[in-house]
């Protein structure tokens, strides 16, 4: 057994034991100190990382023993190298947002409605001319094959598997060609643009001409960032990382072939509006704004006809704000005033998280590190079934507050706690 899953367990140890003794006569003498505080001491959310509910004494050994998507996290973590667990794992700094962004959850209350039948419920969302079975899209994470040797194709099968829309991110390990054959029809091409137009005008143009029917420009991505558990986990890496991420290569095969000379990284510190609206005239792909966090750059989006917007913080990689997403979804919803769709990432593990967003008018939510656990698990079986975890949360969900399909989900059923 790893250490980390038995400091894990040595801390479930430590909180049954608190649980108990609260319970019992001991309370009585507890008086004032470190027992009494512990005691006292405020719920909050587990941590991000590995400390989630779960049964921390089991480890599931097929995706089916799997109650919720939290299971698939520490299998993961057996599975995949330490540097690359941590990569996927890690926010910035002290991780503040990363936490924040999924205790943001737990200010809104739901208003369920009573006295609808719900024995049916019709998840189905549509957006730029295709249906989807639910709302829930694959949010873009780079280098699928770090977690599994099938990488984005066991991805891809899985979204085909439930009829996902799929954000493929720019740093793909797997051709887009191919992901697009896996999936069986088109999928969204996320865009890291750079500071040279004509490495985004190229990766544009190419993900056009493979069949992908939109551009989501990442945009939040302007600087550089301090992945402190990424940092640790790589000192315990055994590995030499020059093995697979070769010397002075940017990014994965969507750049192959472009003119990289010049660019230390793939951030995006010189976008502008001016540097956007060139990227959309390169393409007749719909055009999606992804990072977009306050009501004043929602608004401009808005204003200017931009075909979507991605509320997002990348889930919590990309600032250290301390601001949960869900938190920024009611101002930026009020600011685009129907003017487009608005969808959120960042945070979602459960199908409460989901119908909490929807509700407040969202038109679909996207994961990433939870499809990442189910890959790094078990490959392609692994992230069927955590979408499938969270299809069938979100039909309960929905039932439970009175709403038979997606458009009776409606801003009086969330209220801020």
């Amino acid at each position: 057994m790893s250490s980390s899953i038995a400091q894990v367990q040595t801390a479930a140890s430590r909180r049954r034991f608190l649980q108990w003794l609260a319970g019992s006569s001991a309370v009585a003498f507890a008086g004032s100190g470190p027992l009494a505080e512990a005691l006292e001491a405020p719920n909050r959310l587990p941590d991000p990382m590995m400390w989630a509910p779960r049964d921390l004494n089991y480890l599931i050994s097929s995706p089916k023993e799997a109650i919720n998507i939290f299971d698939f996290e520490p299998v993961m973590k057996e599975n995949v190298p330490p540097g690359h667990f941590g990569y996927m794992a890690s926010g910035i700094d002290d991780e503040v947002t990363l936490r924040a962004n999924r205790e943001g959850f737990l200010k809104f209350q739901l208003r369920p409605r009573r006295l609808v039948d719900v024995s049916k419920v019709d998840m189905t969302m549509e957006l730029f001319g295709e249906k989807y079975n639910s709302p829930i899209m694959i949010a873009p994470t780079g280098g699928h094959r770090a977690y599994h040797a099938d990488g984005e194709g066991a991805v891809a099968k899985a979204a085909k598997a439930g009829n996902h829309g799929m954000i493929l991110s720019t740093q793909t390990s797997t051709l887009v060609e191919d992901v697009i054959k896996a999936r069986g029809a088109p999928v969204w091409m996320q865009l890291y643009a750079t500071n040279k137009f004509e490495v985004a005008r190229q990766v544009v143009q190419r993900a056009e001409k493979a069949g992908c029917t939109a551009v989501a420009v990442t945009v939040d991505r302007s600087g550089g960032r301090n992945q402190e558990t990424l940092a640790r986990l790589r000192r315990i890496d055994p590995r030499t990382c020059s093995d697979c991420h070769k010397p002075n290569r940017l990014g994965g095969p969507m750049y192959d072939g472009i003119d990289m000379s010049g660019l230390q990284n793939l951030q995006s510190s010189a976008m502008s509006w001016d540097y956007l609206k060139r990227i959309r005239d390169a393409t007749k792909m719909k055009c999606v704004i992804k990072g977009i966090l306050t009501a004043e750059d929602a608004k401009i989006a808005a204003d200017n006809g931009y075909d979507a917007i991605i509320v997002s913080n990348h889930g919590g990689r990309s600032d250290e704000a301390g601001r949960s997403t869900i938190d920024t979804l009611p101002e930026v919803i009020e600011a685009v005033g129907g003017r487009t769709p608005v969808l959120i990432d960042s945070g979602f593990r459960r199908g409460t998280d989901i119908v909490k967003a929807l509700a407040m008018g969202a038109t679909g939510i996207a994961i990433g590190r939870p499809y990442l656990w189910g890959l790094g698990a078990f490959g392609q079986e692994g992230v069927e079934r955590v979408l499938e975890l969270l299809r069938t949360e979100l039909y309960a969900a929905m039932q439970q507050a009175g709403a038979p399909s997606i458009k009776h989900l409606v801003p009086a059923m969330v209220k801020r706690a």
